[in-house]
């Protein structure tokens, strides 16, 4: 199972209003554990920065302005992210920018080159309504350590997202566990030559005759109180 914790940072809040991408994080996950694998590249994004942009990621024009344009990087993005499922926080946000980006193009969408998207934010506002669901309030409720996220970054919030994604979904590792525990041994069956699994010897334990006079007591009490309908005691028995 491959997946992809994604973020990006733009321009500012509104593809429609002519904002862009200049920012692309992704981590790599693979059976839920982090391969050491990521994306990250900055972008010029062939305008100016909102001021209210800027001040939530800090990136400046003067820093974007030798940097690759989309179009130089696309095929490099689409061939990180293709055929794995992506996780974002806010997915309708950063797919949003980045369908925006490849349509520009012409280029396949993500709906096309990935296996589906988890929006970590809806699964924790399901998880804990009514509960604060940004990313740092994820990571303090996980005790997530990002005190060195002092502004916001593509590749390092998506870092965090990883983490806090395998926290959130915790409970599905007994699965995979499952999955990886080594096969019991197999043998053969001598009549049609199927493979058939060995099974260990089951364990009788049986009833001491104290427990026997007890359930039998136990019985009798249930058939008096229902007039010699108990359904544990056989018919010929309770006629005798």
């Amino acid at each position: 199972m491959r997946q992809v914790v994604l973020d990006t940072e733009t321009t500012g809040l509104e593809w429609r209003n002519g904002d862009r991408v200049i920012e692309i994080g992704c981590v790599e996950l693979l059976n839920r554990k982090l391969t050491g694998r990521h994306y990250h590249v900055y972008i010029n994004p062939e305008r100016l920065v909102d001021p209210g942009a800027m001040a939530v990621h800090g990136i400046t024009d003067e820093f974007l302005a030798d940097k690759a344009r989309f179009r130089d990087i696309a095929e490099e993005f689409e061939a990180f992210v293709e055929g794995a499922e992506l996780i974002i926080h806010n997915a309708q946000f950063d797919v949003g920018f980045l369908n925006m980006e490849l349509g520009r193009l012409e280029r396949p969408k993500l709906d096309v080159l990935c296996g589906g998207v988890i929006d970590t934010l809806r699964m924790a506002k399901e998880q804990n309504p009514g509960k604060k669901a940004s990313l740092n309030a994820l990571c303090d409720r996980y005790e997530i350590d990002y005190g060195h996220r002092t502004l916001h970054g593509a590749l390092l919030d998506s870092e965090l997202l990883a983490e806090v994604y395998l926290a959130m979904t915790r409970g599905q590792e007994s699965l995979i566990i499952e999955l990886d525990e080594e096969p019991a041994a197999m043998s053969l069956n001598v009549g049609d030559g199927s493979p058939r699994r060995e099974r260990p010897p089951v364990r009788v334990l049986l009833a001491s005759e104290d427990e026997q006079l007890a359930h039998e007591r136990v019985l009798g009490e249930i058939a008096k109180a229902t007039k010699g309908k108990c359904l544990w005691i056989p018919p010929e028995a309770s006629a005798a």
